[in-house]
């Protein structure tokens, strides 16, 4: 638990960078002081801490917590790996079947199921903008980017940056993307 905690802090050094120095205990309670959306993945993993060890009623107040308290729906418990970093918690909804390393989510995200119990699997170093909603038991490849409002229903590949309703592929690692590779 502490361990992830400590790869989510590292992104508030720089908000939203990835840092790999180290962080003293000054440091550390300076960025939680400083900001909110911290303080709620403390709390995301301590509720995951608990549920882990089968300690009754803590995951539940800690999911009641984060909701009422932050604005957050994040299933707590979820496998999701350090370095998470949601920027404007409010109206965010985290329910995924995974979440990679370094995943920045922007604000009022949906992560979900859509109308089956599947749910997505995202990758490392992920982006998705503001207003996105992934949908449904896809697979959002590693270094993908998702578009402000889009809506994505479809896998994404690796590298690839998705925009619009319903989301299509516009580049793939930084390239246009080919004509027959548009939809995803």
């Amino acid at each position: 638990m502490w361990e992830l905690f400590l790869q989510d802090a590292r992104r508030w050094v720089v908000p939203g960078q990835i840092s790999t120095a180290p962080l003293s205990w000054r440091q550390l309670l300076a960025l939680l002081f400083r900001h909110f959306p911290l303080r709620a993945m403390l709390w995301f993993r301590f509720g995951s801490w608990c549920k882990q060890r089968g300690l009754p009623f803590l995951p539940g107040y800690v999911q009641r917590r984060l909701y009422r308290r932050y604005g957050l729906e994040i299933v707590v418990g979820a496998d999701i790996g350090g370095g998470l970093y949601i920027a404007h918690p409010i109206g965010t909804v985290v329910a995924p079947q995974r979440i990679g390393r370094n995943c920045t989510i922007v604000a009022a995200v949906t992560i979900g199921m859509r109308n089956e119990w599947e749910f997505p699997v995202i990758g490392d170093d992920v982006f998705i903008g503001a207003g996105a909603r992934v949908l449904g038991g896809i697979t959002i490849g590693d270094r993908a980017r998702i578009g402000a409002n889009a809506v994505v229903t479809r896998d994404v590949p690796v590298g690839a940056t998705v925009v619009g309703i319903p989301a299509r592929v516009v580049k793939i690692d930084g390239r246009p993307a080919a004509p027959e590779r548009v939809n995803a």
